[in-house]
């Protein structure tokens, strides 16, 4: 009985350490994260690929405009990669009430589940990664802090079957 209970007990302790901040600690945190304002008109971001060891392996810009009609948006991003490599991706961004969002894009398998309260805002989503001429389902685990008016600060995580892949650092700059 006990090696059950003690065995129940480390599961459970186990599978809410993997559970994480929730969104909702930021509830209180100023300035209050509107993605219709924010990602509404041009912006430029510059970032950065991590690996798991923390080796910066690629950087990148990024020309950036947003478009919202009610509670619909489109943001189209313009990537310019550190080794001259381009692309795009184009984001369609829905509110769905005062706290979620979600989220398609042609390299998003399904959709991206967004939860934003005070500064910030959390998505989860797969991503479709072409990798020497294969494509990889990788998970995203994807936060944005609204830090003033102009500028955003993003942090996502890179997952594939529960282990960690990298890393993406990237600052925003609204009007830029």
């Amino acid at each position: 009985m006990l090696k059950k209970s003690l065995a129940l007990m480390c599961t459970v302790l186990g599978l809410t350490g993997c559970a994480g901040v929730s969104p909702e600690v930021y509830r209180d945190q100023k300035p209050t994260l509107d993605l219709a304002n924010y990602f509404n008109g041009p912006l430029t971001a510059w970032g950065y690929f991590a690996d798991r060891s923390g080796e910066v392996k690629r950087r990148f810009t990024v020309k950036m405009t947003g478009e919202w009609k009610g509670n619909e948006g489109v943001l189209t991003e313009n990537f310019v990669w550190s080794d001259g490599e381009k692309s795009q991706r184009v984001w369609r961004i829905k509110k769905l009430d005062a706290h979620r969002y979600t989220g398609r894009a042609d390299d998003v398998q399904g959709e991206a589940m967004g939860t934003a309260y005070g500064n910030a805002l959390q998505w989860k989503y797969t991503l479709l990664l072409p990798v020497d001429g294969k494509t990889y389902a990788v998970q995203f685990d994807d936060w944005m802090y609204q830090m003033d008016d102009k500028t955003m600060l993003n942090k996502s995580v890179m997952r594939k079957f529960g282990f960690k892949l990298g890393e993406i650092v990237i600052s925003f700059r609204k009007g830029a």
